[in-house]
């Protein structure tokens, strides 16, 4: 068993609730709450992998400088639509990944963390893209 065995399965565990949204908004009917429950949880996911780029002596400057400009955002996301936050957010997953694959650590982590980032990072992009699809939808119901 590799060292990033836990990372892994950490990382598949936490994608777990974008799913479990997606399923309720299939199975109950897409609602504001649920929208923003998502939302909310992807905003402190984001937080998170950008804490990645923070590899203390390690990380170049670009890396440091592009780890805060994803996060300043945050505080203003309180005063525009769902659609612009969780638009955002769908951009950012890639551009977290792709930072990180320019790390030099990078090349150290296993093959099998690589398979589940770029995974991950797909499965994101999509449920982001399905909770905007589903915020027109209920926006042109009201």
């Amino acid at each position: 068993m590799h060292p990033f065995s836990n990372h892994i399965q950490l990382g598949y565990y936490g994608v777990l609730p974008f799913l479990a949204c997606i399923f309720a908004s299939l199975v109950i009917g897409i609602n504001d709450a649920l929208i923003q429950a998502f939302t909310f949880y992807s905003l402190g996911i984001s937080a998170f992998c950008a804490g990645i780029l923070w590899r203390p002596g390690e990380q170049s400057k670009t890396h440091a400088v592009m780890a805060v400009l994803l996060v300043i955002p945050f505080p203003l996301f309180a005063f525009v639509n769902t659609t612009v936050v969780l638009s955002y957010l769908a951009i950012c997953y890639p551009v977290l990944l792709l930072f990180e694959r320019g790390m030099p650590a990078w090349q150290n982590y296993h093959k099998d963390y690589h398979k589940m980032r770029f995974i991950l990072t797909s499965v994101l992009f999509v449920t982001h893209l399905f909770m905007i699809a589903q915020q027109f939808e209920l926006s042109r119901n009201i």
